[in-house]
C-alpha cells in the first residue's frame, strides 16, 4: 500500500491529468452507488429510522435474495445485448418442482436441489437454442418461455400449494449463522465474518491494481481508489454490525456473496467473461476476431436458466411453500435491477457488482415505500420512473463520453 502511494506522489501531475479521464469511464459505477446512498438516507429520513434498523436490514438481504440471484444472470444476458423474460416463470417452476420432489414425493434435498437445478439448465438451453442457433428473436423466444414455463407451474401444482418444507431446506433462506462463541448479546461470529471480508477485499484489490500498474492497464487515480476501498471496507463492518445486533449473518448472504464473487471474477478475469462483453459490443466484429458468439449466447441463457431455478429454490425455502402464483414480475425486476446497475442496453457494458447494487436500490425503495404506507402498485410506478431515469442516464452519458 505504501509503495502504490509513494508512485502516486512521485508524479501527481500526470496523476491530476488522467483524474477526469478516470472519473468519465467509471460515472456509471460512482452515480449508482451515490443513488443508492441518497436513496438509503431518504428513507431513513421519511421512515423515522425504521430503513436501518438491524432487524429490517436482515429482513431486506433476505427477502429480495431472489432477486439479486437473478440479477446476476440477467447481467450476463444483457452484457450480449439480449434480455430473458421467462426468468419469473421458471423461477415459479423451480420452486414448484422442489415442492413436489420434497414435499410430494419426499425425495431428500440433496437429491431434489440438483435435479431442480438442471431442470432450470435445460431451459435455459431451450431458449438460448432458438436464439443462438435458430436467430429467433430472443423477446419472442423468451415470452414464449414465460408463458410456457406458467403454465406448466400450475399444471404441477394443480392450482394448490404445497407446505411445509423440512427445517434444512427452509433454513437456507430464512436462516442465519448462529454465534459460534455463545457470548450472549451481540453476534461475535458476524463481527468476525466482516472483518475477515475486509482483509480479504483489501488484499484483492491491492493485487488487482498491481497487476493493472504492472501491464500499465488504466486505474483510478490513489486518492480515488482509497476513497473506493474505504467505502467498500465501512459498508462491510456496518452491515456486519447491524447483523451482530440481530440474529446473525442470513445464510443467503453466504450464498449471494459466493455467486457474486465467482461471476465477477468469470466476468472480468476470464476469456469466456471477455468474450460475453465482446459479443455485446459488437458480435460482427467479435464472430471475426474468431470467437464463437452463437456459443456464448447459447452458454450464457443456459447460465441463466440454471440461476433462475437457483432462484426458484431460494424463493420456495424463505416462502416455505410452493405457490402457482410466485411469478410476480421478477423478470421485471431482474432486468430493472441490471440497467439501474450501469447495464447499457445496447450490451457489453455493465458489472456484476452494479446489478447487486440495482437489485438493492430496488429493495430499499420497496422497503422504504412499504413502511410508508404506499401500495404494490406505486411501488410499481415508482419502479419504472427510476428505472426510466437509469437508462436515460445511460444515453446522456454515452452521449456527452462521445463529445468528450
Amino acid at each position: 500500500m505504501l509503495r502504490l502511494y509513494l508512485m502516486y506522489l512521485q508524479n501527481p501531475n500526470q496523476q491530476r491529468r488522467d483524474n477526469m479521464k478516470v472519473l468519465k469511464a467509471n460515472i456509471r459505477e460512482f452515480g449508482m452507488v451515490i443513488a443508492l446512498i441518497a436513496i438509503a438516507i431518504l428513507f431513513q429520513v421519511l421512515t423515522d429510522g425504521i430503513l436501518f434498523r438491524p432487524a429490517n436490514i436482515f429482513n431486506l438481504v433476505t427477502q429480495n435474495g431472489y432477486i439479486l440471484i437473478l440479477s446476476v444472470g440477467m447481467m450476463l444476458v444483457i452484457l450480449t445485448g439480449r434480455i430473458d423474460l421467462s426468468v419469473g416463470s421458471l423461477l415459479a417452476f423451480s420452486s414448484a418442482l422442489a415442492g413436489v420432489f420434497i414435499i410430494s414425493m419426499g425425495w431428500p434435498v440433496w437429491l431434489a436441489v440438483p435435479a431442480v437445478l438442471a431442470v432450470g439448465a435445460l431451459a435455459g438451453a431451450f431458449n438460448g437454442y432458438w436464439i443462438a442457433y435458430k436467430n429467433i428473436p430472443f423477446f419472442i423466444v423468451t415470452l414464449v418461455g414465460m408463458l410456457v414455463f406458467r403454465g406448466l407451474t400450475m399444471v404441477v401444482l394443480s392450482d394448490g400449494t404445497l407446505t411445509p418444507f423440512p427445517a434444512g431446506f427452509h433454513n437456507v433462506s430464512a436462516g442465519h449463522i448462529p454465534d459460534l462463541f455463545g457470548a450472549g448479546g451481540m453476534n461475535i461470529t458476524a463481527f468476525i465474518l466482516s472483518a475477515a471480508a475486509s482483509v480479504v477485499v483489501i488484499f484483492l484489490e491491492f493485487r488487482r491494481r498491481k497487476v493493472s500498474l504492472r501491464y500499465e492497464a488504466e486505474v483510478l487515480p490513489m486518492q480515488f481508489f482509497i476513497a473506493k476501498l474505504a467505502f467498500i471496507v465501512g459498508a462491510i463492518n456496518l452491515f456486519g454490525f447491524w447483523f451482530a445486533s440481530t440474529r446473525g449473518v442470513p445464510n443467503i448472504l453466504i450464498l449471494l456473496t459466493i455467486l457474486v464473487i465467482a461471476y465477477s471474477f468469470i466476468a472480468q478475469n476470464t476469456v469466456m467473461g471477455r468474450h460475453i462483453y465482446a459479443t455485446g459490443g459488437n458480435a460482427k466484429a467479435a464472430e471475426l476476431s474468431g470467437i464463437k458468439v452463437k456459443q456464448v449466447v447459447f452458454w450464457v441463457y443456459v447460465n441463466m436458466g440454471l440461476l433462475a431455478a437457483l432462484a426458484g429454490l431460494v424463493f420456495a425455502a424463505r416462502l416455505n411453500a410452493s405457490t402457482p402464483r410466485a411469478d410476480a414480475g421478477f423478470e421485471l425486476q431482474a432486468i430493472a435491477a441490471a440497467f439501474i446497475g450501469g447495464a447499457s442496453p445496447s450490451g457489453g457494458i455493465g458489472k456484476i457488482t452494479g446489478a447487486i447494487i440495482g437489485a438493492m436500490i430496488m429493495g430499499i425503495l420497496n422497503n422504504g415505500l412499504a413502511h410508508l404506507g404506499m401500495g404494490s402498485d406505486i411501488q410499481l410506478a415508482i419502479t419504472g420512473l427510476v428505472l426510466l431515469a437509469a437508462v436515460t442516464f445511460d444515453v446522456y452519458t454515452k452521449t456527452k463520453l462521445s463529445k468528450a
